[in-house]
């Protein structure tokens, strides 16, 4: 969370998020994708700072949304209706939980599996 300096605690939580027979267009359209990465983070509350799309040939998508408490990436495979995604966000669980719904909701897979680390600087 936000102190009141504006930093970000090194604490968090990092979803692995592997989504099996995913809506075609968004696998393999990058401004659809891009748009709709933006409008998930944004919706869950999350200060967007920039984002990045590329696009495979001949299929497939890479991206992330930077976002102000860390990131959401994903990688498609539209050929098998697959989306893997990262998201990982600073001192805001809630935060990750809330994006990884709103992504599972655009993406309608009909199968999810999560993968849920905590993040956080080793002790010395």
């Amino acid at each position: 969370m936000p102190n009141l300096s504006g930093e970000h605690s090194p604490h968090g939580v990092h979803i692995a998020m592997e989504c099996g027979g995913c809506t075609q267009g968004l696998l393999d359209d990058a401004e659809l994708l891009k748009s709709t990465m933006i409008a998930c983070a944004k919706e869950a509350g999350a200060t967007v700072v920039d984002s990045l799309i590329h696009s495979y040939n001949p299929k497939g998508l890479s991206g992330v949304v930077v976002i102000s408490e860390s990131h959401v990436a994903v990688h498609t495979w539209p050929e098998i209706g697959y989306a893997s995604f990262d998201i990982y966000t600073c001192g805001e669980r809630d935060l990750a939980e809330e994006i990884a719904q709103r992504l599972e909701t655009a993406f309608k897979p009909e199968a999810v599996t999560r993968k849920m680390l905590e993040r956080s600087p080793p002790s010395l």
